[in-house]
């Protein structure tokens, strides 16, 4: 079992050393199943350090995988509501002609919503994340502040990246461990620049409910801040190579 950053190094210099190893478990969470096992680390769902100070995460290097940051609904009360009574669309899923509204969203074009005419996307701007169509800047949006809580909550401790080639897929995946970072001091202008270049995303998961009382009315799935998992160490000021 490793306790601190220098029993990282050591033994994960000796898993890069390692060549190609097969996963321990099939799926998206392979990885990091993986890399656990070799080190030594219990599995568990706690928000916190996996060992010492530090919280481990591993990416694939030629993934496109996209991860969640966190998830939040816009402001103010009854936004989802009114996006998706506006730009929403009726679905298959259910027998009423109610709207739904399921769209990935970025700061760096417009996205077209089904086939409704409306297209959508994210604007930046000092104060906060606003949804703007082509009708306009809509009055939605997510404030700085806000977003800057989610962020600091979800990403409060220190971390280590952990790198690898992949091969294969499923059960036969195979990963090939090659470098790893020291990254700390979360970064709001970041996400701001990622979102604006079109590296991350925000994820409009607006449905309504299947039956019982509420029936026909706005469930929210979750609207969700994604990233490709690649690109995760970009949201931290201070990136360190350590392997």
């Amino acid at each position: 079992m490793i306790s601190t950053l220098n029993d990282f190094i050591r033994e994960y210099s000796k898993i890069c050393g390692m060549g190609w190893i097969k996963t321990h478990r099939s799926g998206p969470t392979g990885i990091g199943k993986t890399l656990e096992d070799l080190l030594g680390i219990a599995e568990n769902n706690i928000d916190g350090p996996d060992f010492g100070d530090y919280e481990l995460k591993s990416c694939r290097l030629n993934s496109n995988s996209m991860l969640t940051m966190f998830t939040r609904a816009p402001q103010p009360g009854r936004s989802n509501t009114a996006l998706r009574l506006k730009y929403g669309y009726s679905s298959g899923e259910y027998d009423n002609d109610e709207k739904v509204l399921h769209s990935t969203l970025s700061a760096n074009r417009f996205t077209p919503i089904a086939d409704t005419g409306h297209k959508l996307k994210i604007l930046c701007k000092e104060d906060g994340i606003y949804i703007e169509s082509e009708l306009g800047v809509e009055n939605i949006y997510w404030s700085r502040e806000a977003l800057k809580k989610c962020f600091e909550k979800k990403y409060k401790n220190k971390f280590v990246y952990a790198k690898a080639q992949s091969r294969g897929s499923g059960a036969d995946e195979e990963f090939k461990f090659v470098e790893a970072y020291e990254v700390s001091g979360f970064d709001y202008d970041a996400v701001v620049d990622l979102l604006e270049k079109g590296k991350a995303f925000v994820d409009l998961r607006i449905g309504q409910y299947h039956n019982g009382p509420n029936k026909g009315r706005t469930h929210d799935h979750g609207t969700a801040f994604r990233i490709k998992e690649i690109d995760q160490p970009l949201l931290f000021k201070v990136q360190r190579r350590i392997v």
